[in-house]
């Protein structure tokens, strides 16, 4: 008999949920399978059949289990059933079919949605599985939802005054201490700034379709500002340092955590060393970051650390906000949504797409002219994104001013 325990998943996590069984109880499960799903502080992870056998669950469903608690056993001594074969050749034909993904399916309610679309659906009282979506695998896109509001007589979500009562996840606990940590043990303030993003959207129209063909990734938004912000990181060291104890420690290195909306709530991965990457290879390391968020496949490596924050809002139409600090980190950029505005430009009144962006910093590290200096470098540069190439402009470079 195989005994199959809670196994340790970071250094600072002692307890972890047992979010729901993927074999039942009773079943004969192959050397590998995926027998339940567990879900830390931090992040969701799997636990696998060490051999083959007949599984009996220990644990049960919402059930909280320290590490090296006992989940289940596997008698691996136990006759396989005749009809396992058949099944075992069926699951290999259909291994590299998008029906190999169904458990991740399964951890959201809903049909998959862009962020957009998420909105709009909540919004209007629409029920998403009326929504045939035409994305990738289905995913339900802004287009989609226009098209079913202008046909119209669209059967809308059910009213109910009933209260549904649901117990709080371990990462949605932990969002919630840490939120009310930042509050309570930082000096936060937020300075505010505007940024004209006709520069940047001049590029993306002109290049993103041979950027994507040769780098084989989009060309986004959050490229852009992550370069901006490691050059003006490496500028305003304080920006990039934290507290500990009484000492400043400083960073050399530029490790920028981005926030990700993820099924059971936010989570920040890290682009390490960010300043020494290329466009391609940021805009690549984010795809894959946010997907590992989306599907819950996220290590804890990839979500601890970090020196900096990056978060935009504007994906779900925000159009200001105040970013709460990542603690121990210093400070977090906020981006906000795209609008074009009337602005004056050298005497004349000439509309322009404007972003809003808002600076949270811990004011016992950070002052007002460090906060300031660094976001006004950060517009600099995103205004004029030929100098993200050395920091510089050129031409000073040139000249050598």
């Amino acid at each position: 008999m195989i005994e199959i325990k809670v196994p340790p998943v970071g250094e600072s996590i002692n307890e972890v949920t047992l979010v729901k069984w993927t074999k039942p109880d009773g079943a004969w499960v192959e050397r590998d399978d995926v027998l339940c799903e567990l879900e830390s502080e931090k992040a969701t992870f799997e636990l696998n059949a060490e051999q083959a056998g007949i599984l009996t669950h220990i644990a049960k469903e919402d059930q909280v289990l320290l590490i090296g608690d006992l989940a289940c056993r596997i008698d691996e001594k136990a006759l396989r059933p005749a009809n396992t074969a058949v099944k075992e050749e069926k699951k290999i034909e259909v291994s590299s079919t998008p029906t190999a993904t169904a458990p991740v399916e399964v951890n959201t309610n809903l049909p998959k949605a862009t962020p957009v679309a998420t909105q709009m659906l909540v919004e209007n009282k629409i029920d998403a599985s009326h929504v045939k979506g035409t994305g990738p695998s289905g995913k339900i896109s802004k287009q989609d939802v226009l098209s079913v509001l202008q046909q119209g007589n669209l059967p809308t979500a059910a009213y109910s005054r009933e209260d549904k009562p649901e117990k709080m996840s371990n990462l949605r606990k932990t969002i919630s201490r840490r939120l009310v940590e930042a509050k309570n043990s930082t000096a936060m303030l937020t300075t505010f700034n505007e940024v004209d993003m006709t520069a940047i959207m001049e590029i993306r129209a002109k290049y993103k379709d041979n950027f994507k063909e040769k780098h084989g990734v989009g060309l986004g938004f959050m490229s852009f500002f992550t370069k901006a912000c490691c050059i003006a990181l490496q500028e305003w060291r304080a920006v990039n340092a934290y507290i500990d104890g009484e000492s400043i420690v400083y960073h050399d290195y530029c490790d920028i955590s981005i926030a990700v909306s993820a099924p059971k709530g936010l989570v920040v991965p890290i682009i390490r060393n960010a300043e020494s990457m290329s466009m391609a290879e940021i805009e690549g390391k984010v795809a894959e970051l946010a997907g590992k968020a989306r599907d819950n496949k996220l290590s804890i490596e990839e979500m601890t650390g970090g020196t900096f924050t990056i978060t935009n809002g504007g994906v779900f139409g925000s159009l200001m906000s105040t970013p709460i600090i990542n603690i121990p980190q210093s400070a977090i950029l906020g981006m906000h949504k795209i609008q074009d505005r009337p602005m004056a430009i050298n005497g004349q009144v000439v509309i322009r797409p404007m972003m809003y962006l808002a600076l949270s910093y811990d004011h016992r590290i950070i002052d007002g002219r460090e906060s300031v200096g660094f976001l006004v470098r950060v517009k600099e540069l995103l205004e004029n994104p030929q100098l993200l190439l050395v920091g510089k402009d050129p031409t000073k470079i040139l000249l050598e001013l």
